[in-house]
């Protein structure tokens, strides 16, 4: 049964989500958000699309992480989004960095025709979006400078596939809550930022694995 979402009265607020998190969207990226938001709302009343129960929730949802992501990742930088779902984060990052090259990676048909639905609607013919899992896009070998994933797997396997689809000198963005570190051969942890989810009050870290040759 799908979960009825309404638009907040006062509209989707993604520039006072954003301020906790340090982040300010331009009036772009803010428009973008909210058409995003707004078809979610239609798409989810009939298709079981994310589990968030308020509109403040879907804010948080779909957009905290990406709000920290978008400080981190590098200029111009290609990035892969694996299991995607609604769109959070690759989605949102792909309206509040339009400098970043980003594919969204999604094995199930009626996700991925939202994601080419809002990405219709919002007129951004430039992302990517590619039917399949991580796991077929690393056995082609095709490759990013970023590649980033929520949930889809375990923190460990989840750097152990990110580590296949990025370049020499890539990074793979992890996000944890209270889990250890993953270690993985062959990756170095570049940089990390800890921050609170304002929905839930629940404590993420987002770490940056930098891919580098195995020792010898």
């Amino acid at each position: 049964m799908s979960v009825r979402l309404q638009r907040p009265r006062e509209g989707w607020a993604v520039r006072a989500c954003a301020e906790p998190y340090g982040f300010v969207p331009g009036d772009g990226a803010v428009v973008a958000c909210e058409a995003w938001l707004d078809e979610l709302v239609v798409w989810n009343a009939k298709l079981d699309l994310t589990a968030a129960r308020t509109g403040s929730d879907a804010v948080e949802l779909m957009l905290a992480d990406a709000f920290v992501l978008a400080q981190l990742l590098p200029e111009k930088a290609s990035v892969v989004d694996v299991g995607t779902g609604a769109g959070g984060p690759g989605l949102g990052l792909a309206f509040l960095r339009p400098d970043l090259a980003i594919t969204l990676v999604e094995p199930l048909a009626k996700r991925t025709s939202f994601l080419r639905t809002v990405l219709s609607k919002t007129g951004r013919t430039d992302v990517r979006v590619e039917r399949a899992a991580g796991e077929d896009v690393a056995d082609k070998g095709e490759t990013f400078d970023v590649a980033l994933s929520r949930a889809t797997l375990r923190p460990p396997e989840w750097l152990a596939l990110g580590l296949r689809l990025v370049k020499a000198q890539g990074l793979v963005a992890v996000l944890v809550s209270q889990e250890p570190a993953p270690v993985a051969e062959g990756s170095l942890v570049q940089g990390q930022r800890a921050y609170t989810l304002s929905h839930t009050g629940a404590p993420r870290t987002v770490l940056l694995y930098r891919k580098v040759a195995p020792a010898t």
